[in-house]
């Protein structure tokens, strides 16, 4: 998830936004591991992260404030997350979407690009 972020480029005028969800699969280094993604994502100049999950996403959340990131939005399902960019978004922003497979964000992706989504 940290190399992804860093090859998010920027469009003139636009903002860098992350939305990002829990990564299930790590176990022990879950926690971690979430603290470290929301540092990189300071580190490579994300503007807005946008958290998707619970108690994972909240730890990404804080770590990002922490180190910087000006703008960070929480939300708990993938329709809300959706719906939020929707509000927020503006002629320029690149966004970067990413988590594991079961947090199913690719509903957003296709939400953010008009493509017909089940499951939102």
């Amino acid at each position: 998830m940290t190399e992804a972020e860093g090859d998010t480029t920027e469009a003139p005028g636009g903002r860098r936004i992350a939305v990002l969800g829990e990564m299930l699969e790590l176990g022990d280094e879950a926690v971690e591991a979430h603290r470290e993604v929301g540092r990189m994502a300071a580190e490579n100049g994300v503007d807005l992260i946008v958290a998707v999950g619970d108690a994972l996403a909240k730890q990404l959340a804080l770590a990002a404030g922490a180190a910087g990131v000006p703008d960070i939005a929480m939300v708990g399902d993938n329709g809300t997350a959706a719906a939020y960019l929707a509000s927020v978004l503006r002629p320029g922003d690149v966004v970067l979407v990413k988590a594991s497979r079961g947090g199913q964000l690719w509903q957003i992706a296709q939400a953010l690009i008009g493509q017909p989504v089940t499951g939102l």
